[in-house]
C-alpha cells in the first residue's frame, strides 16, 4: 500500500468518525423533541430534570456527557495539531 493511498483512506476514516458524531448530536437532538412536544407546565419548570420522565432524563444527560467528550477531545485533537505545527517549525 503506496503512502498516497494509506493518506486517503485516514482521511476517509477522519470524515467518517466526524459524520458519525454529527449523526449522534442530530439523533440525541431528535429524541429531545420528544420532551418539548410532551412538556407539561404542571410538572416543573422547562428543561429542569423534575419535568423529565426517566428517558428523558438520560436523553438530556446523554446529549451533556456527549457534548462534554466533544469538548475533551477537541482539545486532545487541538494538542496534537499544536504539537506537531510546532515540532515541524523546528
Amino acid at each position: 500500500m503506496t503512502v498516497k493511498n494509506k493518506r486517503v483512506i485516514h482521511i476517509i476514516f477522519r470524515l467518517a468518525f466526524i459524520a458519525a458524531d454529527v449523526f449522534v448530536f442530530i439523533l440525541l437532538g431528535v429524541l429531545l423533541m420528544g420532551y418539548e412536544d410532551q412538556y407539561d407546565v404542571s410538572k416543573g419548570e422547562y428543561w429542569s430534570l423534575g419535568s423529565m420522565n426517566t428517558s428523558e432524563k438520560i436523553i438530556y444527560l446523554s446529549f451533556y456527557a456527549w457534548l462534554i467528550l466533544n469538548i475533551v477531545a477537541g482539545i486532545f485533537i487541538s494538542a496534537g495539531i499544536y504539537r506537531k505545527w510546532k515540532y515541524n517549525r523546528s
